[in-house]
C-alpha cells in the first residue's frame, strides 16, 4: 500500500517528489481509495456484528452440549477476526483520507504560486528554479536589465540569512518569491509522503485467518500511528471541552463517513465522550475494549510481571466474554479504560430508548476486576430485569467513572481514604458530566431517571446531588447500605425529600459507623481498622472489624451518642434525614450469626433479599408510591 502512495507522489517507491508530480497529484483518487477500504471496514463490521448478535446468541439460547459450545467457540474466533478486518481496513481509510487533507495544503500554495508566474510570464524549470525576462534599463547605458534566474530555497523568510546581492531587475524579487513558494511546497509534500508512507508500511496483515494475541497487539500500535496522523484531520474537532447537548449536536452533524472514520480511529475518545449516543459509544467501547486487552496482552507477551496487570486484564477480557456471549437485556458498553482504578460503564438495555433509566454508583474497594464484572455488572442487570417487569421500557446502567478508594487487607492504617469523601467530591463532578450525556441523548421527552449510589456510592451520588442543579435529569435518588451522604436531610438532594428513598438493612454495620466526634481516639492502630472495615463491606472490612473487636462494636455504641450522625453527616435511614425508607431483609448479625458484612451486599440480590430488589425495580420504574416501606430509625 505504501509503494502506491509513493508512485501517486514521487515516481518510483524512495524517488524524490518534484513539483511537477505534486501539481498533478490526485487527492480525489486517494479518496476514493479511501472509500473503497471503508466499504471492506464495513462489511467486516456488519459480518461481526451479525456473528454477535444473530447466531452466537441463537446457537446459546437453543442447543447444549460440547458441539455447541465448540461452534459458539468458532463463532466468536471468527468474529474476532472481522472485527481485526473492520479495524485495519478502517485505519487505513483515515490514512489515506488524512493523507489527501494534508496534501490538499501545499499542493494550493504550490498551484497559487505557478498560477503568479504564468501570469507574470516566467518560465518554472523541472528543479523549481524560476526564470525571469528582462526589464527595466539600465541608468547609465539605458539598456534594458537582463534577465535571471532565482533559485528556490524552502528556508521560511524568517530563518533564511539576509541577502546581500540582489538583481536590479524589477521581476527579480518575485521570481525569487515564487521559487520559495515552489520549495517550501515541495518540501512540505515530501515529508508528508515520508510520514504516510511510513505509517501504511505498518498496516500490514500476517497470511492465514487465525487474528493472534500478537496481532491484536500489533493493532494498538497501528492505531497510535494512525491517530498521531489524524490530529488536524479529525481529532481536533472533537469537542471535549463542550457541554453533552453540544457534543450530541455535534455527532448528529457529522456525515456517516466520518462517524466511522472517529470510531475506527478514535474509539477511546468517542466510547467516553458524554453526548455521543449510546449505539455509536458501544460500538467505539467495543473496539477500544479490545484494543486495550490486546496492548495489556502484548505487555504480558513480553515478559511483564504486574499484578495490577494481570488483574486488569482479567476484568477486561470477563466484560468481553459477556459481551460476546449477549443477552437479553441486552448489554450496551458505554465507557471503558484503563485509568487509575480502572473505568467501565454498562448499561443493561438502551439508555437512550428507555423512559427509565437509572446509574448505580458502587462503593468502596470498587474497580475494574473480576469482583466488580462478576457482582456490580450483576447488580445492574438484576435492577433492569426487576424494573423490566413493570416496565418494558427500562435500563440500568453500572456507573464506574471514578477511583473509588481502595482497601488492603495487609495495610489496614494504609486505607485512610474511606474516612475523608475527597474521592467521592471528585467522583461527583464526572457523574454529573455523564448522567448530562444521558439527559442529552435520551430520545423520550420526560424520561424517568433514578440516581442510585450503594455503600461509598452513596456518598458520591449524595456530593453529585449537592452540587449546584443536582444531579442532571434525576427525578429519584436511592441510597443503599449508606455511610451518609454528607447532607443532614433529604432536602439538600434537589429532588424533594419523598423522592429520596433509603435501604438500610438492620444488621448492617456500614449504616451504623460512628460519626467522627465519636470516633477520636480510633484514628491509629488496631482501632482504625475497625472505623475502616465497617465502612467496607465485605472481606477487607470483615478481617479489619475482627482486628478492631467486629462490627458489633458499632452496635453498641454510648446510648448517649446522637443516633442521628453516623461518619458522613445525618443517617439516611434515620427519621430526621426525612427520606422514604423502604423494607429490606435484616440480614445475618456481623458476629454472632458469621455473616461478617453480608447484610451489606444483598440489596439487589432478588435471590437473597427479594422484598429489597422488588423495592428497588419499583422506584426505577416511576412506582416507587408502591413499594413496601419500613419505619425510620
Amino acid at each position: 500500500m505504501s509503494g502506491a502512495v509513493g508512485g501517486a507522489l514521487g515516481g518510483a517507491e524512495g524517488g524524490l517528489l518534484t513539483w511537477g508530480q505534486l501539481a498533478e497529484v490526485r487527492c480525489s483518487a486517494l479518496e476514493g481509495a479511501a472509500d473503497s477500504w471503508g466499504t471492506a471496514s464495513n462489511r467486516a463490521d456488519a459480518a461481526r456484528d451479525r456473528i454477535d448478535k444473530q447466531l452466537v446468541a441463537s446457537l446459546a439460547a437453543t442447543q447444549d452440549g460440547e458441539a455447541a459450545d465448540a461452534a459458539v467457540a468458532r463463532l466468536r474466533g471468527l468474529s474476532r477476526n472481522f472485527q481485526y478486518v473492520y479495524t485495519e481496513c478502517g485505519l487505513v481509510r483515515t490514512t489515506l483520507n488524512s493523507l489527501a487533507a494534508e496534501l490538499r495544503v501545499p499542493q494550493r500554495r504550490l498551484r497559487e504560486a505557478l498560477e503568479t508566474a504564468c501570469g507574470l510570464k516566467f518560465t518554472v524549470h523541472e528543479d523549481g528554479s524560476v526564470s525571469y525576462p528582462a526589464a527595466g534599463e539600465n541608468t547609465l547605458t539605458r539598456e534594458k536589465l537582463p534577465g535571471g534566474t532565482a533559485a528556490g530555497s524552502a528556508v521560511s523568510p524568517l530563518l533564511a540569512p539576509p541577502q546581500t546581492l540582489t538583481s536590479p531587475n524589477p521581476h527579480a524579487a518575485g521570481a525569487q518569491e515564487i521559487a520559495d513558494a515552489i520549495a517550501r511546497a515541495v518540501a512540505e509534500a515530501r515529508e508528508i509522503d515520508a510520514r504516510y508512507a511510513r505509517a501504511l508500511r505498518k498496516l500490514t496483515a500476517r497470511d492465514g485467518l487465525r487474528v493472534t494475541d500478537a496481532m491484536w497487539a500489533d493493532v494498538s500500535g497501528d492505531t497510535t500511528a494512525v491517530r498521531g496522523l489524524a490530529d488536524e484531520y479529525l481529532r481536533d474537532a472533537i469537542p471535549v471541552d463542550r457541554s453533552p447537548g453540544e457534543r450530541k449536536a455535534w455527532w448528529d452533524g457529522l456525515t456517516q463517513e466520518r462517524r466511522e472514520e472517529y470510531l475506527a480511529v478514535f474509539p477511546a475518545e468517542i466510547g467516553n465522550l458524554d453526548g455521543i449516543p449510546a449505539e455509536a459509544r458501544d460500538a467505539a467501547n467495543r473496539d477500544n475494549l479490545r484494543l486495550l486487552i490486546g496492548r495489556l496482552e502484548g505487555w504480558e507477551g513480553q515478559g511483564g510481571d504486574d499484578e495490577r496487570v494481570r488483574t486488569r486484564l482479567a476484568g477486561l477480557r470477563a466484560i468481553d466474554e459477556q459481551l460476546r456471549a449477549g443477552g437479553n437485556p441486552p448489554m450496551y458498553l458505554l465507557g471503558i479504560g484503563d485509568e487509575g482504578n480502572g473505568r467501565a460503564i454498562v448499561s443493561y438495555g438502551n439508555p437512550d430508548t428507555a423512559r427509565n433509566v437509572s446509574a448505580y454508583v458502587p462503593g468502596l474497594g470498587t474497580a475494574l476486576d473480576e469482583d466488580f464484572v462478576r457482582n456490580d455488572l450483576k447488580r445492574a442487570r438484576d435492577t433492569a430485569i426487576g424494573a423490566q417487569e413493570y416496565d418494558r421500557s427500562s435500563a440500568s446502567i453500572v456507573w464506574l467513572g471514578y477511583d473509588a478508594p481502595q482497601l488492603s487487607a495487609r495495610d489496614i492504617t494504609g486505607n485512610a481514604d474511606v474516612m475523608f469523601a475527597d474521592q467521592a467530591r471528585v467522583g461527583a463532578v464526572a457523574y454529573n458530566e455523564f448522567m448530562s450525556g444521558i439527559s442529552a441523548t435520551n430520545e423520550n421527552d420526560d424520561p424517568h431517571v433514578t440516581a442510585v449510589g450503594h455503600s461509598y456510592g452513596s456518598l458520591t451520588v449524595g456530593q453529585a446531588a449537592q452540587r449546584p442543579g443536582g444531579v442532571p435529569g434525576a427525578d429519584d435518588i436511592i441510597l443503599l447500605g449508606s455511610p451518609g451522604t454528607g447532607a443532614k436531610s433529604a432536602d439538600e438532594l434537589g429532588v424533594g425529600r419523598e423522592h429520596v428513598f433509603v435501604g438500610a438493612a438492620d444488621n448492617d454495620p456500614v449504616t451504623a459507623m460512628p460519626a467522627k466526634t465519636e470516633a477520636r481516639g480510633m484514628a491509629t492502630g488496631a482501632a482504625s481498622g475497625a472505623v475502616v472495615g465497617a465502612a467496607l463491606g465485605g472481606p477487607v472490612g470483615a478481617a479489619a472489624g475482627a482486628v478492631g473487636g467486629g462490627a458489633a462494636a458499632y452496635f453498641a455504641q454510648d446510648a448517649q451518642a446522637d443516633d442521628r450522625e453516623i461518619w458522613y453527616g445525618t443517617d439516611p435511614a434515620h427519621e430526621a434525614f426525612g427520606a422514604q425508607r423502604f423494607r429490606v431483609e435484616d440480614g445475618p448479625r456481623p458476629v454472632r450469626d458469621g455473616g461478617g458484612f453480608a447484610a451489606h451486599s444483598h440489596y439487589f440480590d432478588p435471590i437473597e433479599d427479594e422484598e429489597s430488589a422488588d423495592n428497588i425495580a419499583l422506584i426505577v420504574a416511576g412506582r416507587g408510591n408502591e413499594m413496601s416501606t419500613q419505619e425510620r430509625r
